[in-house]
């Protein structure tokens, strides 16, 4: 099979797995999603000579350097934005949270939001994109017992936040 082929084959069998894996990390920015994904498969491509046997992983790693150029780029547009004066709240267009705003099972997401962002990512791998540890050392670019280590600390701390925001809020969320 040549890597033309390689590529096509990954594309097709992945292309919703990393989109998914895309869009749950641009949460509310679903108009970036696409440009990631596709940012992504074009690395992908060009590289497609070192896809490896089993390219999810693989393509999750690229994903997530995409994605953290996305945020950058996202920064410096909110910024310049609130710069020129030109935010949302200037135009009176703020939006208002209505009485069921609170998502049901939100105590976790704000849990995880307090989180480092690498503790949340590595959390996220295991749970959203329901990888294994060999997995999550492919994303993260390290070792299989230090991807574990950071799997189990990570644990911990998230179960560190739900417990103090169970005290905070007089009892288990």
């Amino acid at each position: 099979m040549s890597n033309d082929e390689i590529f096509a084959a990954a594309y097709r069998e992945h292309y919703w797995a990393v989109s998914r894996y895309v869009a749950r990390r641009l949460d509310g920015r679903s108009g970036e999603v696409e440009e990631v994904v596709a940012e992504v498969f074009t690395v992908a491509w060009r590289r497609r000579a070192d896809l490896p046997p089993v390219p999810l992983p693989w393509l999750y790693g690229v994903a997530r350097n995409c994605l953290a150029n996305a945020v950058r780029g996202y920064g410096r547009r909110r910024r310049l934005v609130h710069r020129l004066g030109n935010d949302e709240s200037a135009h009176g267009r703020q939006v208002a949270a209505g009485p069921d705003a609170e998502a049901p099972g939100s105590w976790v997401h704000e849990a995880l939001s307090r989180l480092s962002s690498a503790d949340q990512e590595v959390l996220r791998l295991t749970a959203w994109e329901e990888l294994g540890v060999e997995e999550v050392a492919v994303v993260l670019g390290c070792g299989v017992r230090a991807a574990a280590m950071r799997l189990h600390r990570a644990r911990r701390r998230l179960r560190a936040e739900i417990d103090r925001l169970s005290v905070v809020a007089g009892g288990m969320p």
